[in-house]
Protein backbone atom coordinates (compact mmCIF):
# COMPACT_ATOMS: atom_id res chain seq x y z
CA UNK A 1 0.00 0.00 0.00
CA UNK A 2 1.58 3.33 -1.03
CA UNK A 3 1.71 6.18 1.20
CA UNK A 4 -0.60 9.12 1.96
CA UNK A 5 1.14 12.05 -0.50
CA UNK A 6 1.63 15.05 1.47
CA UNK A 7 -1.06 17.97 1.94
CA UNK A 8 -0.75 20.73 -0.12
CA UNK A 9 -1.21 24.62 0.08
CA UNK A 10 -4.32 25.93 -1.30
CA UNK A 11 -3.02 27.35 -4.83
CA UNK A 12 -1.17 23.54 -5.54
CA UNK A 13 -4.26 21.96 -4.75
CA UNK A 14 -6.24 24.59 -7.09
CA UNK A 15 -3.18 23.31 -9.52
CA UNK A 16 -4.17 19.57 -8.58
CA UNK A 17 -7.59 20.02 -9.24
CA UNK A 18 -7.35 21.71 -12.74
CA UNK A 19 -5.02 18.99 -13.59
CA UNK A 20 -7.74 15.83 -12.99
CA UNK A 21 -10.45 17.65 -14.24
CA UNK A 22 -8.55 18.53 -17.53
CA UNK A 23 -7.05 14.70 -17.26
CA UNK A 24 -10.21 13.19 -17.07
CA UNK A 25 -12.15 15.31 -20.04
CA UNK A 26 -12.78 13.94 -23.69
CA UNK A 27 -12.66 15.20 -26.98
CA UNK A 28 -13.96 18.31 -25.65
CA UNK A 29 -10.77 19.17 -23.97
CA UNK A 30 -10.16 23.30 -23.94
CA UNK A 31 -6.72 23.26 -24.89
CA UNK A 32 -5.82 26.68 -24.29
CA UNK A 33 -6.78 26.38 -20.27
CA UNK A 34 -4.76 22.91 -20.58
CA UNK A 35 -1.96 24.66 -21.65
CA UNK A 36 -2.11 27.38 -18.74
CA UNK A 37 -2.46 24.78 -16.33
CA UNK A 38 0.94 22.99 -17.71
CA UNK A 39 2.73 26.24 -17.81
CA UNK A 40 1.95 26.03 -13.81
CA UNK A 41 2.50 22.62 -13.10
CA UNK A 42 6.00 22.91 -14.98
CA UNK A 43 6.56 25.75 -13.24
CA UNK A 44 5.60 24.59 -9.57
CA UNK A 45 8.31 21.05 -11.10
CA UNK A 46 11.31 23.29 -11.92
CA UNK A 47 11.19 25.07 -8.51
CA UNK A 48 10.61 22.35 -6.54
CA UNK A 49 7.14 23.19 -5.12
CA UNK A 50 5.76 19.92 -6.43
CA UNK A 51 7.85 16.59 -7.05
CA UNK A 52 6.68 13.33 -9.44
CA UNK A 53 7.63 11.55 -6.29
CA UNK A 54 7.94 11.93 -2.49
CA UNK A 55 8.88 9.82 0.71
CA UNK A 56 6.35 9.80 2.98
CA UNK A 57 6.76 7.81 6.26
CA UNK A 58 9.40 6.04 4.92
CA UNK A 59 8.91 5.06 2.28
CA UNK A 60 8.86 6.58 -1.73
CA UNK A 61 5.42 6.73 -3.84
CA UNK A 62 4.58 8.28 -7.00
CA UNK A 63 2.50 11.51 -7.37
CA UNK A 64 -0.32 10.33 -9.53
CA UNK A 65 -1.70 13.54 -10.70
CA UNK A 66 1.78 15.16 -10.90
CA UNK A 67 2.69 12.66 -13.87
CA UNK A 68 -1.09 13.52 -15.31
CA UNK A 69 -0.30 16.64 -15.56
CA UNK A 70 2.80 15.79 -17.11
CA UNK A 71 1.02 13.55 -19.62
CA UNK A 72 -1.12 16.55 -20.19
CA UNK A 73 1.19 18.64 -21.14
CA UNK A 74 1.59 15.96 -24.67
CA UNK A 75 -2.16 16.35 -25.36
CA UNK A 76 -2.92 19.72 -25.49
CA UNK A 77 0.51 20.74 -27.37
CA UNK A 78 1.82 20.85 -30.31
CA UNK A 79 4.72 19.72 -32.33
CA UNK A 80 6.85 22.67 -33.82
CA UNK A 81 10.34 22.96 -34.83
CA UNK A 82 12.55 25.08 -33.37
CA UNK A 83 16.65 25.78 -33.74
CA UNK A 84 19.43 25.90 -31.78
CA UNK A 85 20.97 28.87 -30.59
CA UNK A 86 22.50 30.32 -31.42
CA UNK A 87 22.09 29.59 -34.92
CA UNK A 88 24.68 27.76 -37.32
CA UNK A 89 23.65 28.83 -41.25
CA UNK A 90 23.21 25.79 -43.19
CA UNK A 91 20.78 26.32 -46.07
CA UNK A 92 19.93 22.01 -45.89
CA UNK A 93 18.64 22.92 -42.70
CA UNK A 94 16.00 25.91 -42.87
CA UNK A 95 19.47 27.89 -42.14
CA UNK A 96 20.46 26.20 -38.74
CA UNK A 97 22.67 23.35 -38.39
CA UNK A 98 20.24 22.10 -35.38
CA UNK A 99 16.74 21.55 -35.89
CA UNK A 100 14.07 19.73 -32.97
CA UNK A 101 10.90 18.81 -33.44
CA UNK A 102 8.83 18.85 -29.70
CA UNK A 103 4.96 19.69 -28.29
CA UNK A 104 5.83 23.48 -27.53
CA UNK A 105 4.18 22.80 -24.25
CA UNK A 106 7.39 21.30 -22.84
CA UNK A 107 10.24 23.63 -23.91
CA UNK A 108 13.76 23.29 -22.96
CA UNK A 109 14.17 24.68 -19.17
CA UNK A 110 14.94 28.23 -19.00
CA UNK A 111 17.85 28.82 -15.99
CA UNK A 112 19.53 31.05 -15.01
CA UNK A 113 23.07 29.59 -13.32
CA UNK A 114 24.54 32.24 -11.08
CA UNK A 115 21.09 32.64 -10.22
CA UNK A 116 19.95 29.33 -9.25
CA UNK A 117 23.93 28.32 -8.03
CA UNK A 118 23.59 26.12 -10.78
CA UNK A 119 26.50 25.45 -13.48
CA UNK A 120 25.93 23.84 -16.72
CA UNK A 121 28.98 23.48 -18.56
CA UNK A 122 28.86 24.05 -22.68
CA UNK A 123 28.73 21.52 -24.83
CA UNK A 124 25.37 19.98 -25.62
CA UNK A 125 23.40 19.25 -22.06
CA UNK A 126 19.66 19.60 -22.61
CA UNK A 127 17.16 20.02 -19.23
CA UNK A 128 13.59 20.01 -19.78
CA UNK A 129 11.26 22.39 -18.54
CA UNK A 130 9.41 20.88 -15.28
CA UNK A 131 12.79 19.23 -13.98
CA UNK A 132 14.44 20.58 -10.91
CA UNK A 133 17.90 21.55 -10.37
CA UNK A 134 19.02 22.59 -6.78
CA UNK A 135 21.55 24.94 -5.95
CA UNK A 136 25.29 23.51 -6.14
CA UNK A 137 24.14 20.84 -9.18
CA UNK A 138 26.52 20.43 -12.14
CA UNK A 139 25.96 19.32 -15.55
CA UNK A 140 28.89 18.09 -17.57
CA UNK A 141 28.17 17.66 -21.67
CA UNK A 142 26.53 16.63 -22.73
CA UNK A 143 24.02 15.40 -20.61
CA UNK A 144 19.88 15.06 -20.36
CA UNK A 145 17.47 15.81 -17.48
CA UNK A 146 14.29 14.96 -18.42
CA UNK A 147 10.80 16.61 -17.28
CA UNK A 148 9.41 15.59 -13.86
CA UNK A 149 13.13 14.63 -12.36
CA UNK A 150 14.35 16.17 -9.04
CA UNK A 151 17.99 16.96 -9.03
CA UNK A 152 19.03 18.13 -5.80
CA UNK A 153 22.03 20.00 -4.11
CA UNK A 154 25.30 19.52 -4.51
CA UNK A 155 24.48 16.51 -7.31
CA UNK A 156 26.84 16.37 -10.46
CA UNK A 157 25.51 14.73 -13.63
CA UNK A 158 28.22 13.70 -15.69
CA UNK A 159 29.20 13.55 -19.59
CA UNK A 160 26.37 11.19 -21.77
CA UNK A 161 24.60 10.65 -18.23
CA UNK A 162 20.33 11.01 -18.63
CA UNK A 163 18.14 11.61 -15.50
CA UNK A 164 15.08 10.05 -17.33
CA UNK A 165 11.13 11.47 -17.13
CA UNK A 166 10.56 11.91 -13.50
CA UNK A 167 13.49 10.25 -11.78
CA UNK A 168 14.48 11.37 -8.10
CA UNK A 169 18.64 12.10 -7.79
CA UNK A 170 19.29 12.97 -4.19
CA UNK A 171 21.46 15.30 -2.41
CA UNK A 172 25.78 14.88 -3.65
CA UNK A 173 25.07 12.26 -5.51
CA UNK A 174 27.10 11.74 -8.45
CA UNK A 175 25.98 10.01 -11.96
CA UNK A 176 29.00 9.54 -13.09
CA UNK A 177 29.96 9.31 -16.91
CA UNK A 178 27.42 7.49 -19.19
CA UNK A 179 24.91 6.33 -16.42
CA UNK A 180 21.13 6.36 -17.08
CA UNK A 181 18.13 6.31 -14.74
CA UNK A 182 15.07 5.56 -16.87
CA UNK A 183 12.27 7.50 -16.70
CA UNK A 184 8.30 6.72 -16.63
CA UNK A 185 5.45 8.37 -17.12
CA UNK A 186 2.80 5.93 -17.69
CA UNK A 187 1.11 3.99 -15.63
CA UNK A 188 0.92 7.14 -13.24
CA UNK A 189 1.06 5.12 -10.21
CA UNK A 190 4.42 3.42 -10.99
CA UNK A 191 6.91 4.83 -8.84
CA UNK A 192 10.10 6.37 -10.48
CA UNK A 193 13.64 5.44 -10.08
CA UNK A 194 14.77 7.48 -6.82
CA UNK A 195 18.73 7.64 -6.35
CA UNK A 196 19.03 9.05 -2.27
CA UNK A 197 21.16 11.18 -1.14
CA UNK A 198 25.47 10.25 -1.43
CA UNK A 199 25.05 7.58 -3.80
CA UNK A 200 27.63 7.24 -6.31
CA UNK A 201 26.50 5.85 -9.44
CA UNK A 202 29.40 4.60 -11.75
CA UNK A 203 30.53 5.07 -15.02
CA UNK A 204 27.61 3.49 -17.67
CA UNK A 205 25.52 2.06 -14.92
CA UNK A 206 21.97 1.46 -16.09
CA UNK A 207 19.21 1.82 -12.88
CA UNK A 208 15.34 1.04 -14.12
CA UNK A 209 11.90 0.53 -13.33
CA UNK A 210 11.33 1.79 -10.37
CA UNK A 211 14.44 0.71 -8.71
CA UNK A 212 15.75 2.52 -5.27
CA UNK A 213 19.53 3.16 -4.42
CA UNK A 214 19.53 3.79 -0.75
CA UNK A 215 21.68 6.66 0.51
CA UNK A 216 25.24 6.09 0.70
CA UNK A 217 25.25 3.64 -1.34
CA UNK A 218 27.77 2.84 -4.56
CA UNK A 219 27.14 1.16 -7.90
CA UNK A 220 30.54 0.26 -9.67
CA UNK A 221 31.00 0.56 -13.24
CA UNK A 222 28.67 -1.42 -15.53
CA UNK A 223 26.23 -2.48 -12.57
CA UNK A 224 22.57 -2.84 -14.12
CA UNK A 225 19.65 -2.86 -12.18
CA UNK A 226 15.89 -3.20 -13.11
CA UNK A 227 12.93 -4.91 -11.70
CA UNK A 228 13.76 -8.31 -13.17
CA UNK A 229 17.30 -8.10 -11.18
CA UNK A 230 18.30 -10.34 -8.18
CA UNK A 231 21.01 -9.03 -6.26
CA UNK A 232 23.14 -11.29 -4.10
CA UNK A 233 23.96 -9.98 -0.71
CA UNK A 234 27.33 -11.80 0.10
CA UNK A 235 27.47 -9.94 3.32
CA UNK A 236 24.05 -10.68 5.12
CA UNK A 237 23.65 -13.87 2.94
CA UNK A 238 20.72 -12.78 1.31
CA UNK A 239 19.02 -12.58 -2.28
CA UNK A 240 17.08 -8.97 -2.78
CA UNK A 241 14.49 -9.04 -5.76
CA UNK A 242 11.25 -6.68 -6.69
CA UNK A 243 7.98 -7.81 -5.14
CA UNK A 244 4.76 -7.38 -6.68
CA UNK A 245 4.08 -4.26 -4.94
CA UNK A 246 7.58 -3.22 -4.10
CA UNK A 247 10.28 -2.71 -6.42
CA UNK A 248 13.92 -3.28 -6.47
CA UNK A 249 15.73 -1.68 -3.17
CA UNK A 250 19.26 -1.37 -2.77
CA UNK A 251 19.96 -1.25 0.93
CA UNK A 252 22.36 1.90 2.49
CA UNK A 253 25.47 2.19 2.34
CA UNK A 254 25.52 -1.08 0.07
CA UNK A 255 28.83 -1.58 -2.62
CA UNK A 256 27.07 -3.03 -5.75
CA UNK A 257 29.77 -4.43 -8.10
CA UNK A 258 28.96 -6.65 -11.59
CA UNK A 259 29.16 -10.38 -10.90
CA UNK A 260 27.76 -13.76 -12.64
CA UNK A 261 26.21 -16.50 -11.20
CA UNK A 262 26.24 -20.25 -13.24
CA UNK A 263 23.07 -20.55 -15.80
CA UNK A 264 20.63 -23.22 -14.57
CA UNK A 265 20.59 -26.43 -16.84
CA UNK A 266 22.69 -29.16 -18.19
CA UNK A 267 23.78 -27.50 -21.39
CA UNK A 268 25.01 -24.43 -19.79
CA UNK A 269 26.69 -26.77 -17.18
CA UNK A 270 28.76 -28.59 -19.64
CA UNK A 271 29.81 -25.26 -21.14
CA UNK A 272 29.99 -23.19 -18.18
CA UNK A 273 27.48 -20.74 -19.22
CA UNK A 274 27.65 -18.02 -16.37
CA UNK A 275 24.60 -15.01 -15.81
CA UNK A 276 25.20 -11.73 -15.31
CA UNK A 277 24.12 -10.47 -11.44
CA UNK A 278 25.00 -7.09 -9.39
CA UNK A 279 26.59 -8.60 -6.08
CA UNK A 280 27.25 -6.49 -2.82
CA UNK A 281 30.28 -7.33 -1.37
CA UNK A 282 30.46 -5.16 1.67
CA UNK A 283 28.90 -1.81 3.07
CA UNK A 284 30.22 1.33 3.10
CA UNK A 285 32.69 2.08 5.44
CA UNK A 286 35.94 4.67 6.11
CA UNK A 287 37.80 3.15 2.84
CA UNK A 288 34.74 3.84 0.18
CA UNK A 289 34.74 7.02 1.77
CA UNK A 290 37.94 8.03 1.10
CA UNK A 291 37.86 6.19 -2.30
CA UNK A 292 34.84 8.59 -2.78
CA UNK A 293 36.15 12.17 -1.80
CA UNK A 294 37.00 12.84 -5.03
CA UNK A 295 33.53 14.18 -5.15
CA UNK A 296 33.94 17.35 -2.76
CA UNK A 297 36.83 18.52 -5.37
CA UNK A 298 35.47 18.10 -8.61
CA UNK A 299 32.09 20.41 -7.18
Amino acid sequence: MSPAISALPPELEALRTDVLELSSTGPDLDREHGRHVVARLLEALGGGAVRAAERVDGRWAAVPWVKQGILLAFRVGETRTFEAAPPIPNPSFGGSAFVFADRDTLPLRATDGPGEGVRIVPGGSSVRAGAHLARGVVIMPPAYVNVGAFVDQGAMIDSHALVGSCAQVGKRVHLSAGAQLGGVLEPVGLRPVVIEDDVMVGANCGVFEGTLVGRRAVLATGVQLTASTAVYDLVRESVLRAGPDEPLTIPEGAVVVPGARPASGDFAARRGLQLYTPVIVKYRDESTDAATALEGALR
